[in-house]
């Protein structure tokens, strides 16, 4: 018996090749007989994967595909969510970071996701949620957090990731900018003046491969991390810290692993607007969980 998909895509997504290659992925099902149905859904514009993603027919269909960059998938897996749907999705790499398909080795070459299609794993993995809003790899606040959504969507397809070195070079001049942040973790309040903030599920964040040390998919919890305030004489250090991973042992670091928690900035001079896989989310003051097994992610067999 054939697959049945239903595939929501972003046309602009990788510079516009996320159709071809979606193409050539039905083509090679569909020449060795193992394709049934593929229903194609394009996005045009925010809102548009979660309202796909909700109304789809769990029962009409095998998979869900999100093809698109990080913030296709977060849409895709917030109407999942939201629908409480139980049906297994595939992820498509074909944006500009795609922390969670590099950290979770997700296939990007049509000919792999083909195959990995037709002789499938289901791997059970976690998402967060802030609020009444999901986020699959990343949650993030202050400096440089906002550049994934206010990077125009022509600039990401015509250059690609410098689009987002560009912007963050802006950027550079408000480092020392910080908003005061009071995190409330069980029985622990910690009071701080931070640069950023991330809440990861994975490892990978913006393209940093190891940014969350003890981060893992499948373990029910969140990894936080906080840059507390800075000078800039003091920013090099840090990222030398970095490269060797050892970061998360300095003193402008606070990190810490958690399944919920809540965090507020009561005397910011300005709302603290936060990221979400690449998308604008709420501001705060939020609760931020873990949703453990949330999600039925496909992913290739070892080889």
């Amino acid at each position: 018996m054939g697959l049945r998909l239903r595939i929501i895509l972003n046309p602009s997504s990788g510079r516009e090749l996320a159709r071809n290659n979606i193409e050539d992925v039905l083509a090679r099902l569909s020449m060795r007989g193992r394709l049934d149905r593929a229903d194609i859904m394009y996005t045009h514009g925010k809102g548009d994967a979660t309202r796909y993603a909700m109304e789809t027919d769990a029962s009409q269909y095998d998979y869900i595909i999100a093809a698109g960059g990080d913030g296709t998938v977060n849409e895709v897996i917030t109407g999942i969510k939201r629908a409480s749907l139980d049906i297994p999705v595939a992820i498509y790499t074909s944006g500009t970071v795609n922390d969670f398909a590099t950290i979770n080795k997700l296939p990007s070459e049509p000919a792999d996701f083909a195959d990995m299609l037709m002789d499938p794993v289901i791997k059970k993995v976690d998402c967060g949620k802030a609020g009444d809003q999901y986020f699959l790899n990343v949650l993030a606040a202050g400096v440089f957090t906002d550049i994934a959504y206010t990077v125009p969507s022509d600039l990401k397809t015509a250059i690609g990731p410098a689009a987002y070195w560009l912007s963050a070079m802006k950027d550079l001049g408000g480092i020392t900018d910080t908003m005061p942040l009071i995190i409330t973790n069980g029985d622990e309040t910690i009071r701080t003046e931070a640069v950023m903030f991330f809440v990861s599920n994975t490892k990978s964040v913006g393209g940093v491969r190891n940014l969350m040390t003890q981060a893992d998919v499948t373990d029910g919890l969140l990894d936080v991390m906080v840059i507390r305030k800075v000078d800039v004489s003091e920013v090099m250090p840090l990222l030398g810290k970095l490269v060797i991973g050892d970061h998360i042992n300095s003193d402008k670091v606070i990190y810490f692993q958690t399944d919920c928690f809540s965090v507020e900035a009561p005397e910011s001079a300005k709302p603290v607007v936060l990221d979400l896989d690449g998308e604008e989310g709420p501001c705060l003051p939020t609760t931020i969980s873990c949703v453990h097994e949330a999600i039925n992610l496909v992913i290739p067999k070892e080889e």
